[in-house]
């Protein structure tokens, strides 16, 4: 079991620390995030620190806690102790936040920052902890196409990442041209995710059902995996074909298990964002569920500036290498397409340690 291993393990914190976060995207807007910092003791008592990041959409949110403190998390836990202190207390100093979600992504923040240092207080690893061994991790790179829709950046990506897999976010604007267009410059099989958005309700990414544009792309794209589609008298038949649902996944509505247990069909597909789930043993409660179901998994990423993106490259690795996972490294996401940008798949890091993708200094090697 999983959680069950990761539950008791101890995790002694002195102080609680934060760093906010800020770069400009490829999707037209300044992605803020913070970085939490847990320090305690390590081995002989040399000074650790653990870190995780909360994702919240709102930069608000993220520039109170510059002026405002958390409640004392400061004590001697378990790793299971630490959630529930975590639960009994209110983490945003200022209020209320305008979406009940933003609170499970600032838990994660700092139950993964709990995970990382009690794994770096007993100078071990994760994968390690769960007796598993991470696997080079397959990514596919997610991307906007602008306004009006072009294939441009997939081009400029292609060209410089050879064999390069994507996920998409189809719009209205995506007319014949625009799906012919896609399939002339990179072909329909680099397309392995696409997002229909239509689950999502009062953020600025929400998509209205679309019966003509999910047709135009269920038959341009046989292969993809479509995500969250809105599901409407008029969208429902589109769905009914089981080969049709057996590609169908889900995001926006899981943020545990119940959530996937009351999908209006029993999916093969789940987008896994830790960050949604709050807490540590509701994430590993639903990855074991999917794992015993037959459900086929894959990371979702949600513009992490700091450690967040390697943490949920590390559980990917971990838990479902093999799939689209949508936790390219962070180059992807910048607005300029760069040279040098890493290939998928990537390899797991020689030396980890923590609860981290990269290697930890205590352990690195000539």
């Amino acid at each position: 079991m999983a959680y069950e291993r990761l539950a008791a393990l101890s995790v002694t914190i002195d102080s609680v620390s934060t760093d906010r976060l800020e770069r400009d995207t490829s999707s037209d807007f300044t992605r803020v995030t913070t970085e939490f910092s847990l320090a305690g003791p390590g081995p002989d008592d040399r000074p650790v620190v653990g870190k995780g990041e909360d994702v919240t959409y709102d930069a608000a949110e993220h520039d109170a806690l510059v002026d405002r403190e958390l409640p004392d998390l400061t004590g001697e836990y378990t790793i299971e102790a630490f959630s529930q202190r975590l639960a009994d207390v209110d983490l945003f100093p200022a209020g209320a936040p305008d979406r009940e979600v933003f609170r499970n992504y600032r838990r994660w923040g700092l139950e993964s920052a709990a995970l990382d240092l009690a794994l770096r207080q007993v100078e071990t690893d994760l994968a390690s902890t769960l007796d598993r061994s991470p696997e080079p991790l397959r990514f596919v790179a997610s991307t906007r196409l602008g306004e009006p829709p072009t294939p441009d950046r997939l081009v400029d990506l292609r060209e410089r990442v050879p064999g390069l897999e994507f996920k998409l976010d189809p719009t209205p604007a995506w007319d014949d041209d625009v799906v012919t267009s896609i399939e002339d410059s990179v072909g329909t099989e680099a397309v392995r995710i696409l997002d229909l958005k239509g689950q999502y309700e009062g953020t600025e990414v929400d998509a209205p059902a679309d019966p003509d544009l999910y047709r135009r792309v269920l038959d341009a794209f046989p292969e993809a995996v479509i995500e969250d589609p809105a599901l409407t008298p008029e969208t429902e038949p589109l769905f009914d074909d089981p080969e049709v649902r057996s590609r169908v996944s889900w995001d926006a509505p899981i943020h545990g298990l119940a959530d996937v247990e009351a999908l209006p069909w029993e999916p093969d597909w789940l987008n896994v964002k830790p960050s949604r789930f709050g807490s540590i043993e509701s994430l590993f409660e639903t990855i074991r569920h999917c794992a015993d179901r037959g459900i086929k998994m894959y990371g979702g990423g949600q513009f992490e500036l700091g450690v967040g993106r390697g943490q949920i490259q590390l559980l990917a690795s971990l838990c479902y290498p093999e799939t689209p996972n949508d936790v390219a490294p962070g180059a992807y996401n910048d607005p300029e397409v760069a040279d040098g940008l890493p290939a998928s798949p990537l390899d797991p890091p020689a030396t980890p340690i923590g609860f981290r993708w990269e290697a930890g200094p205590e352990r690195e090697t000539d």
